[in-house]
């Protein structure tokens, strides 16, 4: 019984000594102006799955009529592996398709890339001394309309 008392007072003093968080104020959303300090820069990716999320997250963006969300479909018409060259600054060296059983969308996905209007994120924290560029894979999962996810993102179905 005294052990039992013993535990019981520790853990009292314990819980005691813990502080409450903090609660989190809000400020309220308001648009910025000339005066209101913007966001800083974007932290780069540490790993390349993180940087897989944003480039493919830029070429979903660079396509919203070509794509589609949700579940995928039990039986998929098409699939198209690209492999894609980054450079150190982000910029787009090479896309080429690694696999697929269907031409057309082996076009739909090579044009779904090129359309992404800007640089992707710079790859340079990602690649070691002397390589030159970030090489990857991204897989477009299409359905019967030939629209595209990509597996990056589609996540588990």
């Amino acid at each position: 019984m005294r052990q039992l008392l013993t535990v019981l007072a520790a853990a009292t003093l314990l819980a005691a000594c813990q502080k409450a968080p903090a609660p989190i104020a809000q400020a309220p959303a308001s648009p910025p102006t000339a005066s209101t300090p913007r966001p800083g820069p974007v932290q780069p990716p540490a790993t390349i799955d993180a940087y897989k999320l944003l480039v493919a997250q830029q070429i979903m963006d660079a396509n919203p009529q070509h794509t589609f969300s949700g579940r995928l479909p039990p039986m998929l018409p098409a699939i198209v592996v690209l492999d894609l060259s980054v450079e150190r600054d982000g910029s787009l060296k090479n896309v080429r398709v690694h696999r697929s059983r269907d031409n057309e969308a082996s076009k739909a996905a090579l044009a779904a890339v090129r359309r992404v209007p800007a640089a992707f994120p710079p790859a340079a924290q990602l690649m070691r001394g002397r390589d030159k560029t970030l090489d990857f894979s991204e897989t477009f999962l299409f359905n019967d309309e030939y629209r595209f996810q990509l597996r990056t993102l589609s996540g588990p179905q």
